[in-house]
């Protein structure tokens, strides 16, 4: 499931700081967010750029193709996609971390103190430095890279039917943008991978559905700062190939968890059903936005008929995070956990195709390939799945304050100027001593009111107070 962004688009001419940028810099200082790497850690880091654990295997000649957003550097995953009689094998390459950090290295020692990449409006405090993660692990074009490369072949209906792991050096020839992958598809003129991504991407979404599962594409937030210095509110309309793009992922995913499961070794990402309580307020918030659900349809098919170019339905999608809660980790060796799956994807899952963002990634990728080849798992690998779970989840904390503060801000920004000003607003939740927690319509706005009111009625809402230094928003029911 794709992370939520946002960013700041700054339309003015000036082009001097802001406040709000003040307050994403304040998040990260008063969150003890680790900011800056250890001399140590670096130096390790630039030892391994030039002298890498290299695989003997060789598939260069293979045109893998990436797909990012534009100018990301820290490039995880190419593909290759080819047809296979009547169903289709999938070359997965995979950012080889493990070449490149030395365990129980300082560079080892620190990545498993940040364990992810934690992402702001305005910058991204990386997992790796930079000189592994935008220079010699990236799956940057035109260049030879060592990488974990997954070999999956589905059949005509997108099963997988087979799939192994294994190291090789690979070269990238083409780095993609969706916007551009999306143009191609659509004028007729995409190469077989892009073609056959839309295929499989299809395929992968039927049996999603068919499983009962509910990937959440989420739509990038993007703030803009206008001349006259106030902000404004707006979702961007995502794209199909984003979706087909996220179950390559997806499968490989659920893959590696079978896998390991099979193997009796390994760290799942788990996660309970959505709660009763959690789905009737979604409902309500869906209704707020003026969007129909109908009655017996499943939430994650009701996501997947939302329509990606109207500012309301990516307000919906963007609260469906509501019904995301609960996710956890699981690390077992030798026996079976009770409890494997990830509910909204309806399967058993992990993490194993973004390691250069995420540490879980480099030990799922190691475990995999040793059970796919045949190969003892490595002592340092089986020592480190117990303590993953604590230090993922605890990353995972950090990383969603961080949003939700950021996001306050963001929300802060965009209301400062309309203070006193009364908004439509349905109330969706009961928030205790705070108040309710209402959903604006325009703009899509979901925070604190004090006052009376019942849940799920409509209201009239005055904003209080906007302050952004405080990440503050509340109204006043009226």
């Amino acid at each position: 499931m794709a992370q939520r962004a946002t960013t700041i688009r700054d339309n003015r001419t000036d082009g001097n700081g802001t406040e709000l940028e003040a307050a994403f810099a304040d998040i990260r200082t008063r969150m003890e967010v680790r900011q800056e790497f250890p001399e140590a850690a670096l130096a390790e880091a630039r030892a391994a750029a030039e002298n890498p654990q290299l695989p003997e295997r060789d598939e260069t000649s293979l045109p893998f193709i990436t797909i990012d957003p534009p100018g990301s550097m820290d490039l995880d995953q190419a593909m290759h996609i080819e047809r296979d009689g009547q169903g289709y094998r999938i070359r997965y390459a995979i950012a080889d971390v493990p070449a490149f950090v030395q365990p129980g290295g300082a560079l080892d020692t620190e990545v498993r103190l940040r364990g992810q990449t934690i992402y702001c409006p305005d910058t991204r405090v990386p997992l790796h430095p930079t000189e592994i993660s935008e220079g010699a692990a990236s799956l940057l074009p035109e260049t030879a890279r060592p990488a974990y490369v997954w070999d999956m072949r589905l059949t005509a209906e997108g099963v997988r039917d087979s799939a192994e792991l294994y190291r090789a050096m690979v070269r990238s020839v083409r780095r993609y943008t969706y916007e551009e992958v999306q143009g191609l598809i659509d004028g007729g003129e995409a190469e077989e991978t892009l073609q056959l991504l839309k295929e499989v991407g299809e395929h992968r979404i039927r049996r999603e559905s068919e499983r009962g599962g509910a990937s959440l594409p989420m739509p990038e937030q993007e703030v803009h700062l206008e001349e006259d210095g106030h902000y404004t509110l707006q979702f961007r309309p995502l794209l199909p190939v984003e979706d087909w793009n996220a179950q390559i992922s997806l499968l490989t995913g659920i893959v590696a968890a079978e896998i390991m499961l099979e193997g009796k070794v390994g760290i799942l990402r788990t996660m309970p059903p959505a709660q009763q309580r959690d789905v009737d307020r979604f409902r309500r918030q869906v209704r707020a936005l003026g969007v129909t659900w109908p009655k017996g349809m499943a939430y994650g098919d009701f996501l997947r008929t939302l329509d990606r170019e109207d500012p309301r339905h990516l307000a919906v999608i963007h609260d469906a995070t509501a019904l995301f809660r609960g996710a956890g980790y699981e690390a077992f060796d030798g026996e079976i956990p009770e409890y494997t799956e990830q509910a909204a994807i309806a399967a058993s899952y992990t993490h194993v195709t973004a390691p250069l963002r995420r540490l879980i990634d480099r030990f799922v990728l190691v475990v995999c390939e040793s059970l796919t080849q045949g190969s003892q798992i490595p002592d340092w690998v089986r020592e480190a799945l117990p303590t993953l779970p604590d230090i993922m989840n605890e990353s995972g904390r950090l990383a969603k304050g961080v949003e939700r503060a950021c996001t306050d801000a963001t929300e802060a920004a965009v209301l400062a100027h309309r203070v006193g000003e009364q908004f439509d607003a349905v109330v969706v939740d009961d928030a205790g001593k705070k108040g309710w927690q209402v959903q604006l319509t325009d703009p899509a706005v979901n925070a604190l009111a004090e006052g009376k009111a019942d849940l799920g009625s409509e209201v009239r809402v005055e904003l209080v107070e906007a302050d952004i230094a405080s990440q503050q928003v509340r109204f006043r029911i009226v």
